[in-house]
C-alpha cells in the first residue's frame, strides 16, 4: 500500500553491553513503514527482529542493552530522544505492541476486564471507569471473542491460548494506535488458530487503517499477511522487498535458502533442505559478510569485505547485500544504496 511514511528507522545500532564485551544485537540497519502498510521482518532466531521491535517501543533493558546509534522517527518525534515518561504516553495510544507469548504478557493476579480497562483509562483520563468497561467489550467483540461480558471478569489461566491472544489484540487496539508491531504473534498457537488470528490482524488492519510490523520465521505467514518484507540476518538487514517480488525473485543467498526450506506439499522429498551451519553468535564475525561462512557462494573478497546494500530494481524497491550484484549482474541498476 503506497502511502505516507509512519515510521522511518535510520542507521539504528542496538548494542548489548556484556562482560564479554560490546555486542551489536542490531547493526545500523535502515528501513520505513507506510501509513496503513503490513511490513514484515523475517529471519532465523537471533538476527535481532525482536530487538528491533523493543527498540522501536523503548522497552531494550537497561543496562545491559542500549540504542547507540541512530533515529526512530515516528512522524516527526525521534523516539531514541524521548524519555521514559514520554514514551509511556506513546505506548499503547501512538504505537502499540502484541507479544509472542500472552500469558506471560497478561498479568495472572487481575481479571481481564482489569486489564483492558486501565489500559484504556491511562490514556484517557476523562473516561469513567464504566465507559471504559463499555469500549473493552466492544473491542473485545470486535476481535471475536465470545461472550465477552462474562470475560471481563475471567483471569488469564481460565482462557485458551488463542482467546488470551485476541486479548492482546483488543488491548493492543484499544486507544487506536498509528502502528502495530506484532512478534511472532502466532507461534505458541496450533495451525487452526493461527490462521484464524492472522486473518483478524489483517482485517483489523483494513478496517482501521493501522500500520503492522509482524515479525515472524514463518514465510508463509509473510505471504499471507504482509506487502512488503525485510530479511534480517545476524543484526543486519540482507534483503528488502515487496513480498511478490521475494517469492519470485530471491537475490540474496540467505533468503534463497529460506525459501528452499519451506516444504512444498506437491512433490515428496526424502530430506527437507536446511542452510548448513547456525546463525553466528552477535558480534562474532568483525570482518567479511556475516553469511559467508553458510554461504555456497562465497569468495575471498566475502570473507575480507562487508557488502553494502545493493539496489537489485530501477525503482529501489528492491534491495540485496551481496557481492553477487556485482559480480553476475544480477542487478537491474547496480547502484549502492548505502554511502551515496
Amino acid at each position: 500500500m503506497e502511502g505516507n511514511v509512519l515510521l522511518q528507522v535510520k542507521d539504528l545500532e542496538t548494542t548489548f553491553f556484556t562482560e564479554d564485551g560490546r555486542v551489536p544485537a542490531v547493526d545500523h540497519i535502515d528501513f520505513h513503514i507506510n501509513e496503513g502498510e503490513i511490513l514484515g521482518i523475517v529471519g532465523e532466531s537471533g538476527c535481532g527482529k525482536s530487538v528491533t521491535s523493543l527498540s522501536i517501543m523503548g522497552l531494550v533493558p537497561s543496562p545491559p542493552g542500549k540504542i547507540t546509534s541512530g533515529q526512530i522517527l515516528l512522524g516527526d518525534i525521534d523516539l531514541t530522544k524521548q524519555t521514559e515518561k514520554q514514551m509511556r504516553k506513546i505506548r499503547g495510544k501512538d504505537v502499540a505492541m502484541i507479544f509472542q507469548e500472552p500469558m506471560t504478557s497478561l498479568n495472572p493476579l487481575y481479571t481481564i476486564g482489569n486489564q483492558l480497562t486501565e489500559a484504556i483509562l491511562l490514556h484517557n483520563k476523562k473516561l469513567k471507569k464504566k465507559e471504559a468497561a463499555s469500549k473493552a467489550i466492544e473491542m473485545m467483540k470486535l476481535v471475536g471473542l465470545p461472550r465477552a461480558e462474562e470475560l471481563m471478569k475471567d483471569y488469564p489461566h481460565q482462557l485458551s491460548g488463542g482467546m488470551r491472544q485476541r486479548v492482546m489484540i483488543a488491548m493492543a487496539l484499544l486507544c487506536n494506535p498509528k502502528l502495530l508491531i506484532a512478534d511472532e504473534p502466532t507461534t505458541a498457537l496450533d495451525v487452526t488458530i493461527q490462521a484464524q488470528i492472522l486473518k483478524l490482524m489483517k482485517e483489523l488492519n483494513s478496517q482501521f487503517k493501522t500500520a503492522v510490523l509482524l515479525i515472524t520465521h514463518d514465510l508463509g505467514v509473510v505471504a499471507e499477511v504482509c506487502e512488503r518484507v525485510v530479511v534480517m540476518y545476524a543484526g543486519q538487514i540482507v534483503e528488502e522487498a515487496p513480498v511478490a517480488e521475494i517469492f519470485k525473485n530471491p537475490q540474496h543467498p540467505y533468503t534463497k535458502g529460506l525459501l528452499q526450506s519451506v516444504p512444498d506439499m506437491r512433490y515428496k522429498k526424502d530430506n527437507l533442505y536446511s542452510i548448513k551451519g547456525n546463525v553466528p553468535k552477535p558480534g562474532s564475525i568483525e570482518m567479511g559478510c556475516r553469511f559467508a561462512p553458510r554461504c555456497d557462494y562465497a569468495t575471498e573478497r566475502c570473507v575480507t569485505e562487508n557488502p553494502p546494500l545493493y539496489e537489485v530494481s530501477e525503482m529501489n524497491v528492491h534491495k540485496s547485500r551481496c557481492f553477487l550484484q556485482e559480480t553476475e549482474g544480477i542487478a537491474l541498476a547496480e547502484r549502492v544504496v548505502e554511502g551515496q
